[in-house]
């Protein structure tokens, strides 16, 4: 029965196709950021088109209005904290701890789990306990039903060569999948098709920093799924533009049902004037 429930909520994210995904964990990292002070309010803005929501397991409760919904997205939960994502705070180990048990999560309405993985931290005995803690999680989520998105976020991302981060991508994908987990989120490389190749689950590419235009995030996310990506995972691309819900219905045109980045634009002019964010 665990098994079966698993299938469903992966079938539901994805099915045959390619999801959507609205990231709006930032706070757990970053405290509030612009277009997530209010996360209810920036809940509330997100298009009814999306698959799934991730978010912090604190904001769950607060946000519970949006997965009461009839046609509601699925709720993706961050079980583990990593100060890999501290930037402002100068951490440079990355290490893992859990930041909330799968059981509670469960109870409070999560459907699929997010479990982060960093390897390469130059330290051997921290990288055993950061895949200690991704595998015991990975582990208790099955046991009771929950699939397991699985983020391999390398170190120090921004100092890597591409090739470095092509690298790392691929190995730590890899990696994530053979531990268990039953879908990736990640970063789009250069060569990312040969790592959504090489991984037996689906992959999902980030968004990752704000790019300058939304013809640039939607140009991305077109080539994170022509290279064999599932769908994609976007947060401040999707949030921090002037209207949220049409941005993010757009991307659902390009990633789930196919569109061209150009005839898309024609369809949502003001998509490419990118006003400042109020």
């Amino acid at each position: 029965m665990a098994c079966d429930g698993r299938e469903l909520r992966l079938q539901r994210l994805i099915g045959d196709g390619h999801a959507v995904i609205i990231a709006v964990d930032h706070g757990l990292f970053d405290g509030p950021i612009p277009g997530m002070e209010d996360l209810p309010k920036t809940v509330e803005k997100i298009h009814p088109f999306v698959d799934a929501v991730l978010l912090a397991p604190g904001m769950l409760r607060h946000c519970s209005r949006l997965f009461a919904k009839p046609k509601r997205p699925l709720a993706i939960v961050r079980l583990n904290w990593n100060s890999v994502y501290c930037f402002q705070l100068g951490y440079s180990h990355a290490k893992s701890v859990i930041a909330y048990q799968p059981e509670n999560a469960l109870a409070e309405g999560m459907d699929i789990a997010l479990v982060s993985l960093t390897l390469v931290t130059g330290d051997e005995q921290q990288d055993a306990t950061n895949v200690e803690i991704f595998a015991n999680l990975v582990t208790a989520c099955h046991r009771l039903g929950i699939p397991v998105l699985g983020e391999y976020f390398p170190i120090h991302f921004e100092s890597l060569t591409p090739d470095q981060r092509q690298a790392q991508i691929q190995l730590g994908c890899r990696i994530v999948a053979e531990l268990g987990a039953d879908a990736i989120k990640t970063f789009y490389t250069h060569q990312f098709s040969s790592v959504t190749h090489c991984c037996p689950i689906p992959i999902f590419g980030l968004g990752a920093e704000k790019l300058p235009t939304q013809r640039e995030a939607l140009e991305l996310a077109a080539r994170e799924v022509a290279d064999g990506a599932r769908g994609v995972v976007f947060g401040r691309n999707a949030i921090q533009v002037p209207d949220p819900a049409l941005f993010q219905a757009a991307l659902c045109d390009v990633v789930k049902h196919g569109k061209r980045v150009d005839d898309v634009l024609r369809k949502y002019p003001s998509l490419s004037s990118d006003p400042p964010v109020n």
